[in-house]
């Protein structure tokens, strides 16, 4: 039985002609058997109105002016309906329920929940841009990334680095897209986003030891003190400071206390030693009762960077505090300047790759590379 291959854009698709031919009997290079016979004149003649509909296929899915595929050219041409135009909404409800299975084997619930967000942030956009519900996929232009990020900016009101994370998810459900052939042009070719670098806050030691020694006069305002100083020495961040139980103290290899527990953001096991100041501040902010597994007060974020204004402001630290200053100090005056490696750092951090530990504390390393090299000079000459 002879088979014919449809090929477009790299792509082909092989199916049977019902046709029978010897192989000695093709001609490849004129496409055609021979020597010319009565039934090999009929199978040339099928052959033909073969390829005639083929092309009329193909030109009838050039005239709707969208893109296709070689599996739509062979559905138009065996007269199957072709499939129906995906949405925008359709890429990402078809991206965010693959993730909902992943949950807890690759992300986090917290990551779910973030392209959740951006979804909502774009049905936003639609109504506000174009009075639409939703938006056919083979519509999309490189203008209307753009004209969302203008809407995140000046509408939303969201902050460069908040747009930035937006823009990567929704570039991320269009790769989804493409990949399942939803879509054919890639809308985001020419978008190149300006990465926005922030500085990084974080208390120095001088910083650091003056909040320590401290004395206040008020017990909520020195709890929450002595919370944010025990994850300067840990670098847990608000969720797993939150979370954090009994369960979670082990004693390791080394005969020393470790907190072991899954960080939320990236479900990546952290394996914290748990240094002299930490374990000190965890006794004594240790709830006592039994019954309470969690080791530490309870405690909004919100709140939480409310009273560290509050703080602040006291002590004379004249720095905009949150609770996540506390995991960058840990990393930095507490790792870094200690000249802990970049590698041990990443992993006390719970960092999904090193390179997103280089790109925060790249200028930090370069530094104490620079104090290395300055001692490594003088004992040189």
């Amino acid at each position: 039985m002879r088979n014919v291959g449809l090929t477009y854009k790299d792509k082909r698709k092989q199916f049977a002609t019902g046709l029978f031919v010897k192989p000695k009997l093709w001609q490849n290079t004129k496409q055609k058997v021979h020597p010319p016979t009565e039934e090999n004149e009929f199978i040339n003649s099928k052959l033909s109105l073969i390829k005639n509909k083929i092309n009329q296929a193909f030109l009838f899915l050039e005239l709707q002016k969208t893109d296709f595929s070689v599996e739509q050219i062979y559905k138009q041409y065996i007269g199957e309906t072709q499939d129906k135009d995906k949405s925008l909404i359709d890429a990402f409800y078809y991206h965010n329920n693959r993730m909902k299975k992943l949950i807890d084997i690759e992300i986090s619930l917290n990551t779910l929940e973030k392209y959740i967000q951006t979804l909502n942030h774009l049905i936003d956009f639609l109504w506000f841009k174009y009075k639409k519900k939703d938006f056919l996929l083979k519509e999309l232009r490189y203008s209307f990334i753009t004209d969302f990020e203008f809407y995140l900016k000046t509408e939303k009101k969201f902050q460069p680095n908040t747009i930035i994370k937006t823009i990567q998810r929704f570039r991320r459900v269009i790769k989804v897209a493409i990949a399942q052939e939803y879509l054919f042009k890639d809308p985001f070719i020419l978008y190149k986003p300006q990465k926005q670098k922030k500085e990084i806050i974080y208390l120095n030691q001088a910083e650091l030891k003056k909040l320590e020694n401290y004395n206040f006069s008020q017990k909520r305002i020195e709890r929450v003190r002595d919370m944010f100083v025990f994850c300067c020495y840990t670098g847990l961040a608000y969720n797993e400071m939150n979370e954090l139980s009994r369960k979670h103290i082990i004693k390791e290899f080394d005969n020393n206390l470790w907190i072991k527990m899954t960080r939320r953001k990236t479900s990546k096991t952290l394996s914290i030693p748990l240094l002299p100041r930490a374990l000190e501040l965890l006794k004594k902010l240790e709830n006592k009762k039994e019954e309470q597994e969690k080791l530490l007060p309870k405690i909004s974020n919100q709140r939480f960077n409310s009273y560290l204004k509050e703080i602040a402001f006291i002590v004379g630290i004249d720095k905009l505090l949150t609770h996540h200053t506390a995991r960058k100090t840990f990393a930095t005056t507490v790792l870094l300047y200690n000249d802990v490696p970049i590698e041990i750092v990443s992993k006390l951090l719970g960092h999904s790759k090193i390179t997103m530990t280089q790109e925060h504390y790249g200028k930090i390393v370069n530094t104490k590379v620079s104090e290395h090299i300055n001692r490594l000079s003088s004992k040189l000459k």
